[in-house]
């Protein structure tokens, strides 16, 4: 670098500067519009519904409180909702990545034949609408039978096993297919090094290629845990026991017969909405280098 590029750098510089401060002012703008209806319901979860409908949603706050988000959370039972959702969306998020890695792995690495048109397969299950389904699954969960200490109507039907399998079924095939685009970058010679060590199909999965997919991993956790997390169709049509529902289904508690009190179901809405975004802010680092991995690649 020598000292007369200085000027032309600085020339560049400045000519660059009024299309970044265009991207940056797009770039705000759309997250505002994003960021817009958590906002408001953020700030009209701290206001009385007695203000808001006096006054608007939009006005100035006279009185701004906690109070709301303690009922919402003693009225609607929450802690009983969040269990219940636990219990669904985590195995459900392992049991996905375990499978979908599992499957790509051999689509991927080990060659065999008819991958492609397996891969296909698996991207082609996602394009089908989830409620043509919903009637057969019906049928078909209250015919398997369950031991007793597995669901207390004896069947499919009623159980957490059901909204797991289903929204395992579902995700198997978006992940098979990030992952497996994902390993096919994955340098070939350090499988190949594998190999000649004498290590088998086993260990270049677990001990090799599932470490270097933890962006990827990492990235589709997050997304597979908010899916899971905010679903409220599967639990709705296989789960008749109230006491079993997920946490969107608390959200009704919060809806009196004859009034409904619009802010106290903001704040219930927000802390419905808060472990999606503790997960996210955890994950973060690796949900963003899973994105971005293999982007500047031929």
């Amino acid at each position: 670098m020598t000292v007369q590029d200085a000027p032309a750098r600085r020339t560049a510089r400045r000519r660059t500067r009024p299309g970044r401060i265009g991207v940056h002012a797009f770039l705000m703008a759309v997250s505002l519009a994003f960021l817009a209806p958590l906002l408001l319901a953020v700030y009209a979860s701290l206001r009385p519904y007695d203000e808001t409908a006096e006054h608007g949603y939009f006005s100035l706050p006279r009185h701004l409180s906690l109070d709301y988000y303690r009922q919402a959370f003693s009225d609607s039972g929450m802690t009983k909702y969040f269990v219940n959702t636990m219990i669904i969306a985590v195995p459900g998020v392992l049991v996905t990545l375990f499978l979908a890695s599992f499957v790509a792995f051999a689509l991927a690495r080990l060659k065999i034949r008819g991958g492609l048109v397996l891969l296909m397969l698996f991207t082609a299950g996602n394009l089908l609408p989830q409620q043509v389904i919903v009637t057969p699954l019906y049928v078909v969960f209250n015919r398997i039978p369950l031991a007793y200490w597995m669901s207390d109507s004896m069947t499919m039907y009623d159980s957490y096993w059901a909204v797991v399998a289903v929204q395992v079924g579902f995700q198997l095939g978006f992940c098979v297919f990030v992952l497996a685009n994902f390993m096919r970058t994955l340098p070939q010679e350090i499988l190949e090094a594998a190999v000649v060590d004498g290590a088998g199909v086993w260990t270049r999965y677990w001990r090799i290629t599932l470490p270097l997919c933890r962006p990827a991993l990492a990235a589709l956790g997050t997304l597979q845990f908010t899916w899971m997390y905010n679903d409220f169709l599967w639990a709705l049509v296989f789960i008749s026991d109230g006491d079993k529902l997920p946490i969107t289904s608390a959200l009704n508690n919060l809806r009196g017969q004859f009034f409904t009190d619009y802010n106290l179901l903001a704040a219930g809405s927000v802390i419905v909405a808060l472990p999606t975004i503790v997960v996210f802010l955890l994950l973060q680092r690796h949900f963003i280098a899973g994105l971005t991995l293999g982007s500047s690649k031929g």
